[in-house]
């Protein structure tokens, strides 16, 4: 099946009278015959339910569905993209070791890396996405363990060179992770680049409604990690805490990653969603091929309204032939981007609050890819704990603005830009 097809049959193949929908099962427990059976779930010697907080029916047949629209093995949902992005790169980094990144990602996940995970003993090094592939290379230390990148960076709208990034990482023995939501499986998908594990924020497009906050991973089930078994020893040593079992060897390239991020990290830390959130998040997938269309659509039309605008002092949209990443995007991006364009007004930081407060369709929200056209200041808002310097890093500038085309009209906002722009 195609992608399109995929949205609305994957994951879920109702057998006869059973419910054509994926079903909620909004249960936190399951019944078991036999204490065995219930033990033999614990030892991961049989695939099943015993308690929600680690899996539950609902949310495995839509993560079911995301690994097929990405092209992988075996995912996972999570209570967040938040949770994704940690999950992802927690999940084979302890305390000691080091990752390499992007700095053009979102302002929540460089916090994540640079404050939270460092004090959990983890260091990062942050490379600019654009860099040569010698300064990329020497980025990486012996203990690096993974690199990390956003398709298209948020709001930065960075477009990554993926090949650059898997090949580096993959020279140096250790999976490229990478941040999939703003081009969402509709318009890219990474793994076909030779990305190791995909994310996602499944707030945004694929839930595409404001409805339901969730995350995502995805494994390809191509990195061999006992090609690389002393990098990588919670997955190919014996994990005392489910009798030694050696995840690599049991469930292969595979299920490996996202069994021990299920068995462990899961158990643990609890990050899962409701499977009412993730039924919601199954509607918004079953329309997300369409939606992204419009959405790049708008997205499109209004980068050219604001390019052609006097008191517009730049703007950044991948699908503009002005774009310094125009080129990457027709790459890896030939059908599309997303609906998000950055840009910002001659006269800088003030100037872009003024103008937002006159907005009467886009809404300011910290929300960004859904069916609602909204707008937001970074630098007052997602990305306020960043230093100036630090917002360059991630591409993002004090006055910028971050507008995320919806589904409406395009004629109804582009309108609603030239009136807010009429009055600065």
């Amino acid at each position: 099946m195609r992608n399109d097809t995929k949205c609305i049959h994957a994951g879920y193949t109702p057998g006869n009278g059973e419910p054509r929908m994926i079903p909620i099962i909004e249960s936190t427990t399951f019944k078991y015959e036999s204490s065995q059976a219930m033990g033999d779930l614990f030892d991961l010697k049989a695939s099943g339910y015993f308690y929600s907080r680690l899996q539950n029916p609902t949310c495995d047949m839509v993560a079911a569905k995301l690994a097929a629209l990405e092209g992988g093995t075996a995912g996972m949902l999570t209570s967040s993209g938040q949770a994704a992005n940690f999950f992802a790169v927690f999940n084979i980094a302890n305390a000691g070791d080091h990752i390499v990144s992007s700095s053009a990602i979102y302002g929540g996940t460089f916090n994540l890396f640079q404050v939270t995970m460092k004090k959990m003993g983890i260091d990062f090094t942050f490379v600019a996405p654009d860099c040569t592939e010698e300064e990329l290379n020497a980025a990486f230390k012996p203990n690096t363990k993974a690199v990390f990148g956003e398709t298209i960076a948020n709001p930065a709208l960075t477009v990554l060179d993926i090949e650059k990034f898997v090949k580096a990482a993959h020279e140096h023995g250790v999976p490229f992770i990478i941040d999939n939501t703003f081009a969402t499986p509709i318009n890219c998908r990474p793994i076909e680049w030779g990305a190791d594990i995909v994310t996602h924020s499944t707030t945004k497009y694929l839930d595409g409604h404001d409805s339901a906050v969730g995350g995502a991973i995805i494994d390809a089930g191509n990195f061999d990690w006992m090609a690389h078994k002393d990098k990588f020893p919670g997955l190919t040593t014996p994990d005392d805490s489910y009798h030694g079992i050696i995840y690599a060897e049991q469930f292969g390239k595979e299920g490996a990653f996202i069994t021990k991020a299920t068995a462990q990290l899961m158990r643990d830390f609890g990050s899962i969603p409701s499977p009412f959130s993730a039924y919601i998040l199954n509607l918004g997938i079953e329309s997300v091929s369409v939606r992204m269309k419009r959405h790049c659509e708008n997205g499109q039309k209004i980068a050219e309204f604001l390019e052609a605008h006097d008191k517009v002092a730049w703007v950044n949209y991948p699908g503009l032939k002005s774009s310094r990443d125009y080129a990457l995007a027709q790459k890896y991006m030939p059908n599309g981007t997303c609906g998000v364009v950055s840009f910002e007004l001659k006269g800088g930081r003030q100037t872009a609050e003024d103008f937002m407060g006159h907005l009467k369709v886009a809404m300011i929200a910290t929300h960004v890819a859904d069916a609602h056209t909204c707008v937001l200041h970074p630098a007052s808002s997602t990305h306020r704990q960043l230093t100036d310097q630090e917002l360059e890093d991630c591409g993002v500038s004090p006055g910028m603005i971050r507008y995320s085309a919806g589904i409406e009209d395009v004629q109804d906002l582009i309108e609603d830009l030239e009136q807010a722009l009429d009055q600065i």
